[in-house]
């Protein structure tokens, strides 16, 4: 497949196609997303060429976003994909902290419907994201009965929207619903799930109307979107060069998003065949640290979006300039004080963590410069830790050695040092989710192992947990390796689960032009 050129000024509408805007439409109803004119549709995908313009289009989309109706040139805050999916979830979290103002909102939890722009936009660029891909999978369609494009070229690139569409609908729910256990059959709302391409008036005022399905509903048909994706899509040895197989989805890339999704159903055998599926086929880095240094060309990223000097989101949404640069969010005492974290560990060396002022920072998003880093969301090494609560779970002793080969390769002595058989079963899977704390810490995946893990049978989360004060560096008096960090006074206190503040508002731009949803808004709101 073609590299993505110039993608900072492709846009679907880009290709030279204008859009029909429905007068009724509400610029900003994204359910009710203006339909794009048959013409202009047709041409989008008339050439192999525009189609190809179309599919970075939507790669653009999960890249950068279109912050408060920020035109393309000044660039989004990285939503739903870019940076904004890494500070969301790390701010929803306990293990990295708020310096400044920039996530209060999201960091203390004080969200409404209306004026929480972070949250608004999280819901209005995700669905963004959803209306170009389901637009891709239609336009391809066509272009392949058309002869423009060869039926394995046309499914590779259906498989690619379908993954968008199925990971896009997950974020939602992590955010907008309650987890899959919260009901016994998942049957409490989750999000609209939006199959349909707004091509028409008709199929807009569809896509308007469409209310909230049941979670069980919604992982039904996000993982029916992975399984054809995973069909459809290349294998990562079809994508001609290293940086490829990463920077665009692939067949693997759908497998290693399904062990992380059948982790958040519960499913843990179906997260053992997953993985399985991937052996022999990624192999973790020697070093920690090279999937950062060498982040488009390791044996370890399974899929990252690519960022350039030229097409990023920003320093208002980079992740190197928002971690590092402007040292936005640090580490957070709660985590690099927890005694499971060896003193030795190379995940605390310099090439990953760097201190401002006797305060620890992420050092994994390195460029502050050019803001090039790649934005990593599937590894393999979570895939092994997945398999490995997966098993452990299940009374599979061989958990061990994906746990150990994770560990191992950041300790100073592994022979020494590396895990044995845990006592018990809730000992190994607490052992295992403290390891996922460290290996992908400022990587966004602390809100997802938290929001699953409410109401669990073993290592159960209580709501979101306390955190230390917001709006400042930690003290240095604070980092204290092997020391449990104790909430104290002036700490951001817990929010129990039973909280309506646990979810997160429908946008009021949403409810106040869609009925159906003002009516499935959370409680509370």
């Amino acid at each position: 497949m073609n590299s993505l050129l110039h993608k900072s000024k492709i846009f679907i509408a880009a290709t030279g196609f204008a859009l029909l805007a429905l007068s009724s439409c509400n610029e900003e109803n994204i359910l009710n997303l203006e339909p794009y004119n048959q013409a202009s549709e047709d041409g989008a995908f008339s050439t192999k060429e525009n189609v190809i313009l179309s599919l970075n289009g939507m790669y653009q989309a999960a890249q950068v976003g279109q912050y408060n109706n920020a035109t393309p040139s000044q660039a989004g805050r990285g939503y739903p994909f870019g940076a904004a999916y890494f500070q969301q979830n790390d701010m929803r979290g306990e293990d990295m902290v708020n310096t400044a103002s920039f996530y209060a909102i999201t960091y203390v939890g004080t969200w409404d419907p209306a004026g929480a722009l972070n949250t608004v936009y999280y819901w209005i660029d995700t669905y963004r994201l959803i209306a170009r891909a389901n637009l891709v999978i239609e336009g391809v369609k066509k272009a392949v009965s058309n002869g423009v494009l060869t039926e394995a070229e046309g499914n590779d690139y259906i498989g690619q929207a379908l993954f968008f569409r199925a990971f896009s609908h997950y974020e939602l729910l992590n955010f907008f619903a309650r987890p899959y256990k919260h009901t016994a059959d998942a049957s409490h709302l989750g999000i609209p799930y939006r199959t349909v391409a707004s091509t028409s008036i008709a199929t807009a005022a569809e896509n308007e109307k469409l209310p909230r399905g049941t979670v069980a509903a919604n992982y039904a048909q996000l993982l029916k979107d992975l399984n054809d994706a995973e069909n459809f899509m290349y294998s990562k040895t079809q994508r001609g060069t290293a940086k490829a197989a990463i920077v665009y989805a692939t067949k693997e890339a759908a497998i290693a998003l399904k062990t992380r999704v059948y982790l958040s159903k519960g499913d843990y055998a179906s997260v053992i065949t997953e993985a399985n599926k991937l052996d022999g086929k990624y192999t973790l880095t020697a070093d920690p640290n090279t999937p950062f240094a060498n982040n488009y060309g390791n044996s370890e990223s399974i899929f990252s979006l690519e960022n350039s000097a030229t097409n990023n989101p920003s320093v208002n949404g980079a992740l190197a300039s928002q971690y590092l640069g402007r040292s936005l969010i640090a580490i957070s005492p709660i985590i690099w004080n927890n005694p499971s974290w060896l003193a030795t560990d190379k995940r605390r060396g310099t090439n990953l963590v760097t201190v401002k002022s006797g305060v620890y920072y992420t050092n994994k998003y390195k460029d502050t410069s050019t803001l090039s880093d790649a934005s990593p969301l599937l590894r393999y090494s979570e895939v092994l830790l997945n398999r490995a609560e997966a098993k452990a779970r299940l009374d599979d002793a061989t958990y061990l050695v994906d746990l150990n080969a994770v560990r191992n390769r950041s300790l100073n002595n592994p022979s020494t040092e590396q895990y044995s058989l845990f006592a018990t079963k809730a000992a190994a899977v607490n052992a295992i989710l403290t390891e996922r704390r460290i290996e992908f810490l400022a990587e966004g995946l602390r809100w997802n192992t938290i929001h699953r893990l409410q109401q669990d049978d073993i290592a159960p989360s209580s709501g979101i947990p306390a955190k230390y004060k917001n709006g400042a560096p930690p003290v240095l008096a604070d980092y204290k390796i092997g020391t449990p960090y104790v909430i104290k006074s002036g700490d951001v206190t817990a929010i129990p689960y039973s909280d309506y503040r646990y979810v997160w508002p429908i946008p009021t731009l949403e409810t106040s032009a869609n009925p159906t949803l003002a009516a499935q808004q959370n409680p509370g709101y």
